[in-house]
């Protein structure tokens, strides 16, 4: 009995070039424009939730209407540079998501069925070494330290 293929995706040379070429074409256009955080600084400047960006648009709303209100120390202009970007980048940020979560999915339901397929060519393995069948305990051998070093116990796999 074969196992249920739960994903079949193959990329031809062709789409994978035009996957490298895109996202190339993307860091040239990011370069020098786009942030990256160390760790510590993604905690500093956490992103604003939805009520803050409310707070962000009525402000923004309210100093477009009364330019004599703003603070003297406060850039317009540059904020409203800020603004502008911030409005860009948001639209472009939720489709890299959900495309990255898209690949994400896919490489998962990938790994899940491809480690299916090496536990069962494992538990063959097992039996094959059982029977005496040449050169089937030397691979299962080999296969059962790989658990070992994860904390399994390959023995008792049900997946």
């Amino acid at each position: 009995m074969s196992l249920e293929n739960l994903v079949s995706v193959t990329f031809s040379d062709k789409e994978l070039h035009q996957l490298a070429h895109g996202i190339n074409a993307i860091k040239e256009v990011l370069l020098g424009k786009a942030i990256n955080f160390a760790p510590e600084q993604r905690e500093q400047y956490e992103r604003i939730a939805n009520q803050n960006k409310l707070i962000v648009d009525k402000a923004k709303s309210y100093m477009d209407q009364h330019l004599d209100w703003i603070p003297p120390f406060l850039d317009k202009e540059e904020f409203d540079r800020d603004y502008a970007t911030q409005q860009q980048i948001e639209t472009h940020v939720q489709l890299f998501e959900n495309l990255s979560q898209q690949l994400i999915d896919t490489k998962t339901l990938i790994g899940y069925t491809n480690y299916s397929s090496a536990l069962s060519f494992y538990r063959m393995m097992r039996y094959l070494a059982g029977k005496n069948e040449p050169g089937a305990t030397s691979v299962y051998q080999d296969m059962k330290a790989l658990f070992k070093k994860n904390g399994s116990s390959p023995d008792n796999i049900e997946a």
